[in-house]
């Protein structure tokens, strides 16, 4: 299969082109810079798609930057990163004259920014902070507040007309994994005994482990019957923010007591951001389970022993 990732230089999509490589499939980046084995997204507005098979989207403005203020420029940055990159795909596949067989679109808090960064996405942007309720793929969501609306356009803008060309929705839960993800952003302060819980503590944190959710978009691609949106969480994702900083703390061997109090984490994202730190759901991943996919780091103790060994 011939593949087309946009944004895929980041770490999901290097997992993601390492994992599909493997599988046998060809892989081709769209890039804001050229290279071997890249096309930029310039070449694609001016020649439309190349010839492939399945078309992945992971491009997008890392929204929890905290060296970038929350005001109306970033805002629009966060937008049009998400957006036009989504757009232009999509346009480019109705243009096609052999459309894909699949088109897979990748919604969550973080994006696939270039140059490589440490990034996570959280399903957090489009189901509704909640103590109590659970979240599957039906449930309501993305009409609530700037980050809901945000995946709620962005998902619009991937739809296609007609049905010639499978389109799925994966929304990521807070991504782990070795060398990246959040856990690139957690590990020193936890080496050194100061992790703890964000706020709280007591709002969920939906996690998924990297080799899953490229995993989750592999299967997307090659299983036929796969439409529609996924949940990209872990079947036990139902973990509290001080349960996972106790489990990560035991898979360093150090204590992990020391809270982030929620007014500091309001001072350096600003309130509207910081409610993605400091609240968070229960979100399981019920069509992913259905789809046949089968999870390589269901547990967390599992997935962050493989991630800090």
């Amino acid at each position: 299969m011939r593949v087309l990732v946009g944004g895929g230089t980041g770490f999901i999509g290097t997992a993601l082109s390492q994992l599909l490589r493997a599988r046998g499939h060809e892989v081709t980046l769209v890039s804001r810079k050229p290279g071997p084995g890249r096309i930029t997204w310039e070449e694609l507005a001016a020649s439309g798609l190349p010839r492939c098979d399945a078309v992945v989207n992971l491009a997008g403005e890392n929204i929890l930057n905290p060296l970038r203020r929350w005001n109306e420029t970033f805002q629009k940055e966060v937008l049009s990163s998400r957006l036009e990159t989504t757009q232009l795909l999509a346009g480019a596949i109705t243009k096609a004259p052999q459309p894909p067989q699949a088109w897979v679109l990748v919604t969550g808090v973080e994006g696939e920014a270039e140059p490589r960064t440490n990034t996570c996405r959280s399903t957090a942007a489009y189901y509704q902070p909640s103590l109590t309720a659970e979240y599957d793929e039906d449930s309501p969501g993305g009409n609530f507040d700037f980050f809901s609306n945000l995946v709620t356009k962005w998902e619009a803008a991937a739809r296609l007309p007609g049905d010639s060309t499978r389109q799925v929705v994966v929304r990521s839960g807070v991504v782990l994994g070795r060398g990246g993800g959040a856990i690139g952003h957690m590990l020193l302060p936890f080496r050194l005994g100061l992790g703890g819980p964000i706020g709280s503590g007591h709002q969920f944190f939906p996690w998924i482990h990297v080799g899953d959710l490229a995993g989750i978009l592999a299967h997307a691609l090659e299983a036929s019957h796969v439409q529609g949106v996924l949940n990209g969480v872990a079947p036990a994702s139902a973990t509290t923010n001080a349960e996972f900083a106790q489990a990560l703390g035991a898979a360093l061997g150090r204590p992990a007591f020391i809270p982030l109090p929620s007014a500091v984490v309001q001072a350096v994202f600003g309130r509207e951001r910081a409610v993605m730190l400091l609240e968070g759901q229960k979100v399981v991943p019920r069509r992913t389970l259905a789809a046949g996919y089968r999870y390589s780091f269901p547990e967390l103790r599992a997935a962050l022993r493989e991630v800090v060994a």
